[in-house]
């Protein structure tokens, strides 16, 4: 379970808040995903929630942990996949899966179980004792999100997942997202691929300059009668005025 409540960040030397006053709770088995324009302050609040960026006000609850106050805890519950596929360069791809495993406790064999079966179904099985320097950046993307996936974490944050990917990748990650869920997990991405998230998610919160202005439900997101691109312009158009 992830949940934020009453969470707010403003930058030091700014005059407003890159996030305002969010609440939003991701229950176990539920994929939430985050939308919204550019600069509306998805990653500032997927930083803030992992543990990256500080903040002051509010809180963070994962999986029963205060982040804030229990951030060791809390963050070994996390798994989180960042926009840029922040890596080391100079590992393996198996060696960088094998250190995220070992950062979080994971035994010798689960790793190599878990690593041989996401480095199967992303087709990346014959480049895993390559320099990571030498990827792609859909390569780098993939053994970003299987260091995410080895410790199976109670809440998977994702940022811009299926930015550089292939169809077949993308729809791979799709299925993980869901399978994860389904074991009882928490999953939060965020994207600007509308047709993805309605396709994906459970709920659907859109952010508009820093505030949370509106949560919908799959059933309404994937209804034939709703026009999920007119309600997030609808949206923008009148909360970008504030």
């Amino acid at each position: 379970m992830f949940e934020i409540i009453d969470f707010s960040k403003k930058y030091e030397g700014a005059s407003k808040y890159s996030a305002y006053k969010i609440n939003l709770k991701v229950n176990d088995g539920e994929v939430c995903g985050l939308v919204g324009s550019n600069g509306a302050g998805k990653s500032t609040l997927i930083k803030s929630m992992t543990g990256i960026l500080p903040y002051s006000e509010g809180t963070v609850i994962i999986n029963g942990y205060d982040l804030r106050k229990q951030p060791v805890k809390a963050k070994k519950n996390i798994g989180y996949v960042p926009d840029d596929h922040t890596v080391y360069d100079k590992l393996t791809g198996r060696e960088y899966v094998n250190l995220m495993g070992s950062m979080y406790g994971v035994k010798k064999q689960r790793k190599r179980a878990i690593l041989d079966a996401l480095a199967t179904r992303f087709n990346l099985t014959h480049a895993l004792d390559d320099q990571i320097s030498s990827y792609s950046h859909g390569m780098k993307q993939k053994i970003c999100i299987i260091g995410a996936m080895i410790h199976n974490p109670k809440v998977w944050v994702l940022d811009e997942p299926m930015v550089g990917l292939d169809p077949q990748t993308m729809a791979e990650v799709m299925k993980l997202i869901r399978e994860h869920a389904a074991r009882g997990n928490s999953v939060v991405f965020s994207s600007h691929n509308l047709d993805v998230v309605r396709r994906v998610c459970d709920k659907i919160a859109f952010i508009v300059q820093g505030r949370l202005v509106s949560v919908i439900d799959a059933a309404t997101a994937r209804n034939p009668a709703f026009d999920l691109d007119a309600y997030f312009m609808e949206l923008n158009g009148k909360w970008n005025r504030y």
